[in-house]
């Protein structure tokens, strides 16, 4: 079983490395080339899925007593695919099952068959592309990246920092102690390390394997068996991830039922079920924080990972390039329509105005920049769709229309194309409006107009700190005002970016190198992916014995 294990172990020293030095390091390319992926890869993925739509999805041996699905494209269509489907405690029977061998197979056979499978996953980058793309609202080329290369290389990143943490000690060793003129004493220590116990996976809707991936291979990695428990209207990624898995597991000699599906639908859901059973001792969960209070008052039993709601805010106090800044924060507004936990959505600014590189702007020539800045980048229809993408809940355009009463609009949100989209809405409310201090998740941003650059500073600071934020972002040209406001985010516990133009945006987060959540505010308890993520999902536990001298 440590065969998988050879064949990737150069790979594996190479992510360990990459984390530890935080620079750029990625193995899986994020390019959709036919020149890397084979001239026929998007064709073989399109016709991948298509295969897949309207019949049962396969899943050799795994449990099951119906079929369920009720996936819609946010671009029109019903996927027509049906997953097999237990009740929870069949699911938990089937890995306590599991359970043992999985645990005594040894870290070398598991990690060797994560990386095995995470390169399966990638050689389908495009048919998982294309599923993400259909089940999220992704423009299909955001889709290729974070439901495929990005999200491998958050898997891998979780399985490198897992084989970090548990290769950190020696497995054995021979104590002595002196006892002076007498013999000394001697015993043969041994560590062994224990899985956790079974570990619930509950994935989003909008990212989900981006998201699912690192509880998945973290708990896999150090032994644990899973369930993958989907959003109901985003299953596919995440059942084709399964499959392989299991397939590789199957291969290797490692008992498949070690990863399994609980496909459910919003009419009858099983994660509250699966979550409150007692053989469950982790859980990984990415959604609201409604949800995250009532796992955290009920599921008691289990150590809890979570990536919830929060403010993400700008702090724009001067700007020394106004139109690279309003290009930049444009397409941070605009990219997948704000779905995405790490999207700006609320905008401080002095009502004064601000100084930039072409002299002073006033609030409303700052808010107007920003609406111009959109407007050119949504001109063409093509490219509007490529990065607006559709909306992967309906329940998103409700919530649009309704922010709108909440302040003066700047700029209107619109249709842009095909399937269930819409534009950025932009408004300019006063300082201590509360539709701008909770999460309006979707394409909505508020500008707020506060006394000056500090007080921008402080509020989104606070916001941070008492609603929760996973990025904030500054614009200044005061160096001494940065300074201070490195000092404010970071004691708020969110990740700040500064003066971002052309290329890097503050949505972005890439493995091996940005910590993504910080565990150090309530849009989440967990960082993925540092120390704290993977140790609790194991322990060590000691015998040893006397040796005669």
């Amino acid at each position: 079983m440590t065969d998988l294990f050879a064949r990737h172990s150069a790979l594996l020293n190479d992510a360990v490395q990459a984390l530890k030095s935080r620079g750029f390091w990625s193995p899986f390319p994020e390019t959709p080339s036919g020149k890397i992926y084979g001239e026929t890869a998007r064709a073989d993925g399109e016709a991948g899925f298509a295969a897949l739509l309207d019949q049962p999805f396969v899943l050799p041996g795994h449990p099951g007593t119906a079929q369920v699905g009720a996936e819609v494209s946010p671009f029109g269509p019903a996927l027509g695919i049906t997953y097999p489907a237990a009740d929870p405690a069949a699911l938990i029977a089937a890995a306590q099952a599991a359970a043992p061998a999985f645990a005594a197979a040894g870290p070398e056979a598991r990690v060797g068959a994560l990386i095995e499978a995470l390169q399966r996953l990638n050689r389908i980058s495009f048919l998982i592309g294309t599923a993400t793309m259909h089940t999220t609202g992704q423009a299909f080329a955001m889709a290729f990246q974070a439901g495929g290369p990005h999200a491998q290389d958050r898997g891998l990143e979780a399985v490198a920092m897992a084989w970090d943490e548990i290769t950190r000690f020696a497995a054995s060793a021979r104590w002595e102690k002196p006892q002076g003129k007498a013999a000394p004493l001697v015993l043969e220590k041994h560590w062994t390390l224990v899985p956790a116990g079974l570990s619930l996976v509950i994935g989003c809707n909008t990212f989900p394997t981006w998201n699912t991936y690192p509880g998945l291979f973290a708990s896999l990695a150090t032994g644990n068996p899973v369930i993958v428990k989907p959003h109901p209207a985003a299953i596919l990624p995440l059942a084709l991830t399964v499959r392989v898995l299991r397939e590789v597991f199957a291969e290797a000699g490692l008992p498949a039922d070690a990863v399994l599906l609980a496909a459910d639908t919003a009419e009858a859901p099983v994660t509250q079920g699966l979550a409150t059973d007692p053989a469950v001792r982790l859980i990984d969960f990415t959604g609201s924080s409604a949800f995250g209070d009532w796992l955290r008052r009920t599921a008691t039993q289990a150590r809890l990972f979570t990536e919830e709601t929060g403010v993400n805010t700008v702090t724009i106090a001067a700007s020394p390039d106004f139109a690279g800044m309003c290009d930049n924060l444009a397409f941070s507004l605009a990219l997948y329509s704000g779905q995405m936990c790490s999207a700006p959505q609320t905008i401080f600014v002095p009502g004064s105005g601000i100084e930039t590189d072409q002299g002073h702007k006033s609030f409303d020539a700052v808010a107007q920049g920003l609406a111009e800045a959109i407007d050119r980048l949504l001109a063409d229809p093509a490219r509007a769709a490529g990065v607006a993408g559709a909306l992967a809940n309906p329940a998103t355009l409700d919530r649009l229309q309704a922010a709108r009463a909440s302040g003066r609009v700047i700029r209107d949100s619109a249709a842009l194309g095909a399937g269930r989209s819409a534009s950025p809405l932009v408004l300019a409310v006063a300082a201590g409006e509360a539709a701008a201090e909770e999460e309006c998740f979707g394409p909505v941003a508020f500008v707020v107009a506060c006394g000056d650059a500090e007080e921008g500073i402080s509020r989104a600071a606070a916001l941070a700190r008492d609603k929760g934020a996973i990025t904030a972002a500054l614009y200044d040209t005061d160096e001494a005002r940065i300074g201070r406001a490195i000092g404010a985010f970071a004691a708020a516990g969110v990740n700040l970016s500064i003066n971002l133009t052309g290329n890097i945006f503050v949505n972005q987060s890439a493995a091996f190198s940005d910590f993504h959540v910080t565990g150090a505010n309530p849009a989440g308890n967990a960082c993925l992916t540092d120390t704290a993520f993977v140790a609790p999902r194991f322990h060590r536990v000691m015998w040893r014995r006397q040796i005669a001298t």
